[in-house]
């Protein structure tokens, strides 16, 4: 029974140390507050090996008359280490605090944590400065030597009986699982460095790719208003051509103003001006502007409208569906059917867009709102990429059906609101 006793303990203490390395990791990895001030680190830090030190003296590994034996030395050394004599200091208050409390007041115990706090704060400026292996040789060695210096204090001071199980669990033990604990800090801390490039390198891809994307975009229509200008100023064109040539140069500033415009849209944050939106109301609307696209190209438009009420901005709400139906459209060339309903389902709103086009691949469906990613020929993408920042910014999601050369299904749901757009009335008066 008494080894059972024994394991069991150590296994807990191991466990207290183990699980307050983890949280104080995750709460430093998802809090930016704490990662930008450095003292705010370090109070995480104590609050965390001092809970676990604590831990380990509430359920020790084995008791006598003279001393408990245990694991606490593991998160006051690994604070002190990390977190320098600050750290260190809290920690050693705590500690004689918590075994006061528990057990009684001992002067042997502040002796001995009083020497390991003093070479531990010593060591700390060297041991921060070292690679993870040298970290790892220096916490076995230190904390062997400190657990062996104060054997001889202890000795000294107040004959201390030298027992096995304080041989096993105050001598031996502690430095293997010391280096453990140091392996896993530095584990995680490598980790969260690891994870901070990649989320640098993606964020600078992106932008990398959005230059390069606009570079181009811009640059074709510029181009062609510059020859026609060229063309324009040899002065012996007919005045039919000169107007000709005009309105081809306006067209493509006016398709360079566009993507322009898009971009922002996409980049600019959510709007603050929000309201009720009728769902039905704001999709007759855009299919109202949609129609004469849609006629000549020989596509029949179709519609079943429940009306449902959404929170958004109405202005972004029917740019986001008015480009999704203009892709609709093109995806159209020789004619077909566009069909858009929305469906009232009590806590959303379910709209609908199906076409009978030529389709998309999965990939194309995979990448469907990329910048600069089209299924058409002089494309730029921007359009679905501006629809799908606003089905987020309004809390929606979307999903895409699709099979080459039958047809395209987008199904956009959005929470519905249980508060009612103004009437026209309501809107006149405001």
């Amino acid at each position: 029974m008494a080894g059972l006793y024994i394991n069991q303990h150590v296994l807990n203490n191991l466990f207290y140390i183990l699980v307050t390395i983890f949280a104080f990791s995750f709460i430093y990895d998802h809090s930016r507050a704490i990662r930008q001030r450095p003292l705010y680190g370090q109070a995480l830090l104590g609050a965390c090996l001092a809970l676990a030190a604590v831990l380990c003296m509430k359920f020790p590994i084995y008791i006598d008359p003279l001393c408990v034996h245990d694991f606490r030395q593991i998160p006051f050394l690994l604070g002190t280490l990390y977190g320098g004599g600050a750290v260190g200091a809290v920690l050693f208050v705590v500690l004689m605090l918590a075994r006061t409390v528990l057990y009684g007041f001992q002067p042997l115990t502040l002796i001995v944590y009083a020497i390991m706090f003093a070479i531990a704060a010593a060591a700390s400026p060297l041991f921060r400065k070292l690679p993870r292996p040298s970290k790892l040789v220096m916490s076995l060695w230190l904390t062997f030597l400190l657990a062996v210096l104060t054997t001889f204090a202890a000795i000294i001071v107040a004959d201390f009986p030298v027992t096995r199980p304080y041989i096993v669990y105050f001598l031996l033990m502690p430095p293997f699982v010391m280096m453990f604990a140091v392996y896993l800090m530095e584990t995680l801390h490598e980790a969260q460095l690891a994870r901070a490039e990649l989320m640098k390198m993606e964020k600078m891809q992106i932008v990398s790719q959005m230059a390069a994307s606009i570079s181009h975009e811009i640059r074709n229509p510029l181009t062609v208003v510059k020859g026609f200008i060229q063309l324009l100023q040899t002065g012996r064109l007919p005045r039919e051509t000169e107007e000709r040539y005009i309105r081809i140069a306006l067209e493509e500033l006016e398709r360079a103003e566009a993507i322009i415009r898009d971009y922002l849209t996409f980049a600019k944050p959510a709007p603050k001006e929000t309201e009720p939106i009728d769902v039905a109301t704001q999709l007759q609307k855009v299919l109202q502007m949609i129609t004469p696209m849609a006629h000549m190209h020989s596509i029949h438009v179709s519609s079943s409208l429940e009306h449902g009420v959404v929170i958004g901005n109405a202005q972004y709400f029917q740019q986001c569906f008015l480009n999704l139906l203009k892709n609709s459209i093109e995806a159209m060339p020789n004619g077909g059917t566009l069909h858009v309903a929305a469906e009232n389902r009590g806590t959303s709103v379910v709209i609908t867009i199906s076409d009978n086009g030529v389709g998309m691949t999965k990939e194309q469906v995979r990448r469907f709102g990329e910048p600069y990613f089209s299924t058409k020929e002089k494309g730029t993408g921007l359009g679905a990429m501006v629809a799908v920042k606003i089905i987020e910014q309004m809390g929606g999601t979307w999903t895409i059906e699709s099979t080459v050369q039958k047809g395209t299904t987008l199904t956009i749901t959005l929470p519905a609101s249980r508060v009612r757009p103004p009437t026209a009335e309501q809107s006149a008066v405001g």
